[in-house]
């Protein structure tokens, strides 16, 4: 990694610069499997100082022109957080046992500040990561969170998907425009058009799925009825194949929705990166190949589960190379004199702003 801080930053230029991924499977499975083991060891205590290794390992290795970027949280501030949640969780279900009314007044309490969380959780994963030696920051508000987060998603559930894209764009926003590096802004705009496109998309894979089974449903439609019926009159060799044609129905309806939200995930990725402006000149980009992207989810899915969990290195590796190469910026101006200029700013701002992040509630 030293060769990388020490990495010249180039001149002007029109080009994209793209994000690269240096660390490998190999590496990382010795510090994933370290994690696991005291995770275990420690009833889950080390979990918090996992993930503090985990992600300075994908930062460190995550690098933009020449240089890595740093995760500066510590395994305390995540266990605080995490015995926050855990010790309402003790609660409230007790409170519950002993009276229901208490514990769902409890609950509602809780939910009305889920949006606060969310908030916090966004400023403190910013504020813990930086890029030559420049924090990131995030000022959004209660407010925005509650109709990126909440708002949002319960508008898509309740029209059946119909309004997803709307859901997706709030989210998109929010996220982005509240997003600083060194006291200079993102924003970003992405335009509904496009997104519905990408749904439109994913709707039909979606819709494939279920004619699939409707299709298979309705050739055996006569089994099915007697299956219902009288379960019993049916040989032991029909119901086994109907059980059978059950499986296969419930994972076609679970691989047509995941691949239908894969597909949207990398659209929407594409559309809104694309869309999003540094410091109002700078331009990020995203070129995620859909297709390819599915692939890489599904395969690193299926390697995982065949060998019982021990190719999850090899598959977070994996998916975190693919998505790094195609995500870039191109700076509007020389390369160097901007970031010496944001740099500076940073430097203004005072360490001890940032000394005080807060505490990773885990949402």
């Amino acid at each position: 990694m030293s060769t990388l801080d020490t990495a010249p930053v180039p001149a002007a230029s029109q080009e994209f610069h793209r994000l690269s991924f240096t660390g490998n499977a190999a590496e990382y499975f010795g510090i994933w499997i370290v994690n696991i083991l005291l995770t275990i060891i420690t009833l889950g205590i080390y979990s918090a100082w996992a993930k503090v290794r985990r992600n300075r390992y994908f930062y460190g290795n995550t690098v933009l022109l020449g240089r890595a970027f740093e995760y500066h949280a510590k395994g305390k501030q995540i266990l605080i957080g995490r015995l926050i949640v855990l010790g309402y969780l003790v609660v409230y279900n007790i409170v519950l046992a002993v009276l229901p009314i208490a514990g769902l007044l409890l609950f509602l309490v809780v939910l009305c500040f889920f949006p606060w969380l969310i908030m916090r959780g966004l400023r403190f994963s910013a504020r813990v990561t930086s890029y030559r030696n420049v924090r990131f920051d995030f000022v959004g508000r209660m407010g925005g969170a509650f109709v990126a987060f909440m708002a949002g998603p319960v508008i898509a559930v309740l029209s059946l998907g119909l309004l997803a894209p709307l859901a997706s764009r709030w989210m998109y926003r929010y996220l982005a425009n509240n997003l600083r590096y060194g006291g200079r802004a993102f924003t970003a705009d992405p335009k509904l058009g496009p997104i519905y496109k990408t749904w439109f998309f994913s709707a039909l894979i979606i819709v494939l799925g279920l004619l699939i089974i409707a299709v298979a449903a309705l050739a055996n439609l006569s089994l099915i009825m007697a299956l219902i019926n009288n379960p019993d009159a049916l040989p032991p060799g029909f119901q086994a194949s109907m059980f059978v044609l059950g499986v296969i129905a419930y994972l076609t309806v679970l691989l047509s929705f995941g691949i239908a939200a894969l597909f949207y995930r990398a659209g929407v990725r594409n559309i809104a990166w694309s869309a999003t402006r540094f410091d109002g000149r700078h331009a990020l980009k995203s070129d995620l190949s859909r297709f390819r992207y599915v692939w890489i989810a599904l395969s690193n899915v299926a390697v995982t589960v065949l060998t019982l969990g021990l190719m999850r290195p090899w598959a977070a590796v994996r998916m975190a190379r693919y998505v790094n190469e195609h995500t870039a910026i191109r700076f509007d101006g020389d390369v160097g004199e901007i970031l010496a200029a944001t740099g500076q700013e940073e430097t203004a701002v005072g360490a001890e702003f940032m000394e005080f992040e807060g505490f990773d509630f885990g949402f």
